[in-house]
């Protein structure tokens, strides 16, 4: 086993070693230095190969979780990033800028609220004028409430309110937006989830974005594709993200991920292959309206 694969494999496992994580919990939207393991993102293993040279992308929820493993593995294979992400996040989206900055490319921060349609709009204008073109889109920021102790009786309005809102009305308005810019070639990325295959009850409103992402990325996909524009999504198993600890009991932590035939919670960087591989316009170029899988072996069909 090369040194490489070691350093992936023992990142990797480290959640199983130690026998699954502690009780924890913080405050929305959860801050990246405050959980204990602080998650992979790559910044120590992934290793480009310059696929992605010369382009330019936009990840929304860029700070953190899986937006900050995609921003990485991007900037080392050559991509210039813009990062979308909530004003409260500054100081994690400023780690990510510099990590960007520090594998030579250009990263260009755009904080605000995707909830609001003028936001988003502006956020895809700013990205395109500040990086000189847009090539690619990642559709990543979401919003979970795992608190509640059951389902729909426990929905709030406000609650499903911000949840919905957040991920498919700012999903719906970016890509819109991105449509004036992304050309021949592009990529739209959407992140959708394991829950919309297998749905848990606390997530009722989330699980149901997700499955929405799903038709939309293949709706889309028919829509774009005579404009040479590829459509696809990846649907992340239990990935270790503040998402959880900042929206989940604190109790559920320990167990978190056990449930998958792998028998741990994934880590961003093991997300940023795919996101590498979907933008590639050499590796995929052949790839649009499809689901891409990353779950610890949990079925996606």
């Amino acid at each position: 086993m090369s040194d490489l694969n070691a350093t992936r494999e023992a990142a990797a496992s480290k959640v199983s070693k130690a026998g699954g994580f502690p009780e924890q919990e913080q405050q929305p939207p959860g801050s990246t230095t405050a959980m204990n393991p602080v998650p992979d993102h790559g910044e120590d293993t992934w290793v480009g190969r310059d696929r992605l040279v010369g382009l330019k992308a936009l990840i929304t929820g860029g700070d953190s979780g899986i937006g900050r493993a995609v921003a990485i593995a991007f900037a080392r294979e050559g991509c210039d990033v813009a990062l979308s992400y909530l004003s409260e996040e500054q100081s994690d989206a400023e780690d990510v800028a510099r990590l960007v900055e520090e594998a030579g490319r250009r990263c260009v921060l755009l904080p605000g609220d995707l909830q609001d349609e003028s936001t988003c709009r502006q956020v895809v204008d700013e990205a395109a004028e500040q990086l000189g073109g847009l090539d690619v889109l990642v559709n990543n920021a979401g919003l979970q409430w795992g608190r509640r102790n059951s389902g729909l009786a426990d929905l709030e309005t406000e609650e499903m309110d911000r949840v919905f809102r957040t991920n498919l009305y700012g999903l719906f308005w970016v890509t819109q937006q991105a449509l004036e810019h992304l050309g021949e070639g592009a990529s739209i990325i959407n992140v959708s989830s394991i829950q919309a295959y297998d749905p848990s009850t606390a997530l009722i409103d989330y699980a149901a974005t997700k499955a929405a992402i799903n038709n939309f990325t293949v709706n889309l996909a028919a829509e774009v594709g005579p404009k040479g524009i590829r459509v696809n999504a990846v649907a992340p198993g239990p990935i270790w993200t503040p998402l959880q600890p900042a929206t989940k009991k604190g109790e559920s932590m320990p167990k978190f991920g056990e449930d998958t035939p792998l028998g741990r919670a994934g880590q961003p960087s093991e997300l940023a292959g795919a996101f590498v591989y979907l933008a590639s316009p050499a590796e995929a170029s052949y790839v649009s309206g499809t689901v891409l899988g990353v779950t610890g072996g949990k079925p996606v069909f």
